[in-house]
């Protein structure tokens, strides 16, 4: 997917936003040797690269332990797959390499702003909007999606969740409700 790229001037656009974040990151890294902190981090953007792009989506940045993703309106089953895929690949990856951390995935869907911001001679695509707000500062212990999400799935990808509240989230079939 290029669709970053190929915005020159501020675009509405109506994309699937992945927002995934580490839980107890500081905690784990406190007292790490920060070169091997760059090396697991460098080794982790690739695994969520790797889903991301694999199921035609893109990462719009990473900012330390967190990154942003998207997906066409589309790819909206090929991104909420993949991003559950990741939860759950991921955070055995995690554990594997003796990284007591878990991720954090809430997604949304909805109109964003795509465009290129940078400096005057770095310019990169990015996103903005209510739309990532809400991806970013919506409740989960674990995976999370908004019933805009939820509505936007066919028949088959929806049988994976169930409703949870308050408010309206959806979690995968085999999660806890925890609030």
């Amino acid at each position: 997917m290029a669709v970053l790229p190929s915005v020159d001037k501020p675009r509405e656009m109506d994309l699937l936003v992945g927002f995934i974040d580490l839980q107890r990151f500081h905690s784990f890294a406190t007292g790490q040797p920060d070169r091997e902190i760059a090396e697991m981090l460098s080794d982790y953007y690739e695994l969520i690269g790797d889903a991301i792009e694999g199921s035609r989506g893109e990462v719009v940045k990473f900012m330390g332990d967190a990154a942003l993703t998207v997906h066409e309106e589309a790819d909206v089953d090929l991104g909420v797959i993949a991003l559950h895929d990741l939860k759950r690949g991921g955070d055995q990856w995690l554990s594997d390499r003796g990284v007591n951390c878990t991720q954090t995935v809430k997604v949304h869907f909805g109109r964003v702003i795509a465009t290129r911001v940078g400096t005057r001679t770095d310019k990169r695509g990015d996103i903005f909007g209510d739309v990532v707000a809400t991806a970013v500062v919506m409740r989960s212990k674990g995976f999370a999606m908004t019933a805009q999400t939820f509505r936007k799935l066919n028949a088959e990808t929806r049988k994976l969740f169930k409703k949870h509240t308050p408010p309206v989230s959806y979690i995968p079939v085999d999660q806890r409700h925890t609030d």
